[in-house]
């Protein structure tokens, strides 16, 4: 067991031979093992080691609970001396209230505050790293999959949920023709999201259609529902029937790619898009749907989340609301920006179109999907069955995919 004094001041050269833990300015500690274990010097701040404290006075293992109050630290307890125990490999600190902490080197080691480390939690546990494509890349970075291999398969559930983190869409091939397939699919992953539109929606022509989606004229790229607050994650559509018309084909951007090339290539148009909020809208019922609805929300075409990353894509010219809360002076520049960013998303869509027992599956945050106008027949009516899943049941279900230990 190796030990150190109290220290304030020059930091003391490091052995190369042997393990150190050594408390710096009364704030940090830092720890250095042999080069076998950690290459560089592992630092900590005092007040988050006693923030985290896992003896069983502070921490409750089987909850996973911090049971201190902050009111009884730690900003208030300095640490007194730090030991690094070679034998258990544990980080012991004892802090001048009397109090002891007990670290393990793995449970460090995962929690190292270096660059490394937080990306490597941010993108393999957090949220994987999405994966930006343009028209041409649209092969190279579609996914196909068995529908019942998704059912019974844990390994390829993993996968494809991956392919829509990353990629943002994938394609389930021969399901059966069955109304349930998306509720299935939703079941498999959590559970569905319920909407004013119910839990699963039919898109097909109607009369006196009471949404832009239920006609059979062409339908622009788009993302459902802007007018959420907490808007759809994925957007689950099986095809029971396609139209043998010409027409009725997917249309599909990826709309983190268009919102980074405006980035890199129009950083005054990227900036209007990001800060200049939208009214979005959907005011009526959905067929015979008792409840009307009157749903609104107001957010920018390009919203950006804590590290700055593009992380939700509103767009949908059918549910943007005349009604635009912005001062006089934006409106015209949040055209001209507007207009820019929908001139790329055209020129990038791929088209294709989906066959009876298909499932095409997409972010709904991030792709900008539409349809080409069709025709029905009295013999062939296209029809298709919908669901939405929440990213926070998504990444929850992946993760517990990835790291099946992660309860131990």
């Amino acid at each position: 067991m190796l030990t150190c004094r109290h220290w304030i001041g020059q930091l003391r050269r490091w052995s190369s031979t042997s393990s150190r833990a050594l408390l710096t300015d009364q704030n940090y500690v830092e720890l250095r093992l042999d080069g076998k274990e950690v290459a560089k010097p592992l630092k900590y701040p005092t007040v988050w080691l006693r923030d985290n404290c896992q003896c069983p006075e502070c921490f409750h293992a089987f909850t996973r609970a911090r049971k201190s109050h902050w009111e009884q630290g730690p900003l208030n307890v300095k640490a007194e001396s730090v030991i690094y125990n070679e034998q258990s490999q544990k980080l012991e600190v004892q802090w001048e209230d009397r109090h002891k902490s007990s670290f393990a080197l793995e449970w460090l080691k995962e929690r190292d505050f270096s660059e490394e480390t937080r990306n490597k939690y941010l993108h393999n546990v957090y949220k994987p790293l999405a994966q930006l494509w343009s028209k041409k890349e649209f092969q190279q970075v579609r996914n196909e999959f068995q529908y019942e291999d998704i059912l019974q398969k844990d390994e390829v559930l993993k996968s494809w949920l991956e392919a829509l983190a990353v990629q943002g869409f994938a394609i389930l091939k021969q399901a059966p023709n069955d109304m349930n397939v998306v509720r299935h699919l939703a079941n498999r992953i959590g559970y569905i999201k319920k909407t004013t539109y119910g839990d699963i929606f039919e898109v097909k022509s109607k009369p006196n259609a009471g949404n832009y989606a239920y006609k059979m004229v062409p339908l622009p790229l788009h993302t459902d529902m802007p007018y959420y607050e907490y808007k759809a994650g994925i957007n689950i559509l099986h095809t029971l029937v396609q139209s043998s018309s010409v027409g009725g084909a997917n249309t599909l951007t990826d709309g983190f790619y268009i919102a980074d090339q405006m980035r890199q290539l129009y950083p005054d148009y990227f900036n209007v898009l990001k800060s200049i909020p939208v009214n979005w809208y959907d005011i009526g019922h959905d067929g015979d749907a008792k409840q009307p609805f009157h749903s609104l929300w107001r957010a920018p075409v390009i919203c950006l989340d804590v590290d700055n990353q593009i992380t939700r894509i509103n767009q949908n010219t059918t549910k943007r609301d005349s009604r635009f809360s912005v001062p006089l002076d934006q409106v015209q520049k949040w055209y001209e920006a507007y207009n820019k960013f929908l001139e790329l998303a055209s020129a990038e869509a791929v088209e294709f179109k989906t066959e009876a027992g298909d499932v095409f599956v997409f972010n709904n945050l991030r792709m900008l999907h539409g349809r080409t106008a069709y025709e029905d027949s009295t013999e062939n009516k296209r029809h298709l069955v919908g669901a939405y899943v929440d990213w926070d049941i998504i990444y929850s279900k992946l993760r517990t995919l990835k790291f099946p230990n992660a309860q131990d």
